[in-house]
């Protein structure tokens, strides 16, 4: 492994940026730049602790899926009053602005309720025919951010995607009905390779633009997970398998976003290919990173330091948080779940730390 040492005049603020949520952070004189750097972690070369200025969203409208869930984030943002509408398989979403979000229209019923009708009622996409072209055109400016741009699918191809199909409730029969087994796996099977389309239709129209896929499938409540362990094995696992293997294969990282408390699934998520996940807070993020952190990147949850916390405070916070939770050959994030006020003076005294290991 290649190492950088540390120079002081790194801590140098260059910039300025701004983070998923809107705040305006410093941007140091990095010795490489933040996408190079997020390429090394994934790598086990970690050069410092990422944050939240490393890796971007990008949400392009040219996937129907993203403006009808209330998600386009690219060069050409559209009007939030025109959120909602018909997702790519023709579902009909309500945008929902207090909520920042959509939800089926509960006024139209679902596609089906057994999954063995599936392939009389369900109309996959001519995602061939989408304006990919156009879309790398008028993104391209967009993407040569210096950051790593990860390409959202908002939906997924597992449970999320099969609870717009049939509604919560039957979606969970159809995982443990032994008579919707063989029908599920055939959709499944489907899904997963329209999505493999998708990702080579993506890497061949925004290149070095995007840098990996961040897959949305919500697998638990604020409590536990929606299905148990071996329901998630045995039925969703190879199939995000095959994806992420294929993801990797085209040089990009693949990352889960999945919500809810799900921590006894996460030898699933390893066994599915994942390379990184953001737990939610309700997950013991810190144990997630003392026993599988070697398996795959976890988002680790720092709940901050005192309320009027000196400068020498923060910064010894910052230096124990790294030193406890991150390693160049053992990377972790900081969550974007954090509670801790980010302060200049704590991603300054984060940086460093990180950088000095």
């Amino acid at each position: 492994m290649s190492k950088i040492p540390f120079d002081p005049k790194e801590l140098t603020v260059v910039k300025s940026s701004y983070d998923f949520f809107g705040n305006e952070i410093p941007n140091y004189a990095y010795p490489i730049t933040p996408k190079e750097a997020w390429h090394k972690l994934y790598n086990k070369e970690g050069v410092w602790l990422p944050t939240d200025i490393e890796s971007g969203v990008f949400c392009p409208n040219v996937i129907p899926d993203n403006k009808a869930r209330g998600f386009v984030i690219e060069k050409n943002m559209i009007d939030p009053a025109t959120f909602g509408g018909p997702d790519m398989f023709g579902i009909q979403w309500v945008y929902v602005p207090v909520a920042g979000g959509s939800m089926e229209d509960p006024n139209i019923p679902h596609l089906m309720e057994d999954v063995n009708d599936w392939e009389d009622l369900i109309k996959f996409p001519d995602v061939d025919s989408w304006d990919w072209k156009g879309s790398a055109e008028a993104n391209k400016e967009y993407l040569d951010n210096g950051i790593a741009n990860m390409f959202w699918f908002l939906n997924g191809m597992g449970f999320e995607r099969l609870v717009s199909f049939m509604g919560f409730e039957q979606a969970a029969v159809a995982l443990i009905d032994e008579d919707q087994e063989e029908a599920l796996h055939a959709l499944l099977s489907k899904l997963t390779d329209l999505h493999i389309h998708m990702v080579d239709l993506a890497c061949d129209a925004y290149g070095d633009g995007i840098d990996g896929f961040t897959v949305h499938d919500d697998w638990g409540s604020q409590r536990s997970p929606f299905f148990s362990f071996d329901i998630g094995h045995d039925i969703f696992v190879p199939y995000m398998k095959k994806l992420t293997d294929h993801i990797k294969s085209k040089g990009k990282v693949a990352d889960l976003h999945s919500c809810g408390h799900i921590e006894a699934q996460i030898e699933n998520i390893i066994a599915g290919g994942w390379q990184s996940w953001t737990p939610m807070p309700m997950n013991d993020t810190k144990k997630l990173y003392d026993e599988y952190g070697d398996q795959i990147i976890i988002g680790v949850v720092d709940e901050g330091y005192p309320e009027g916390a000196s400068d020498e405070e923060i910064e010894k916070h910052a230096q124990e948080f790294v030193a406890r939770y991150y390693a160049p050959d053992k990377p972790s994030t900081l969550s974007l779940y954090s509670t801790v006020v980010k302060t200049d003076k704590y991603r300054e005294a984060l940086y460093k730390a990180s950088r000095m290991i």
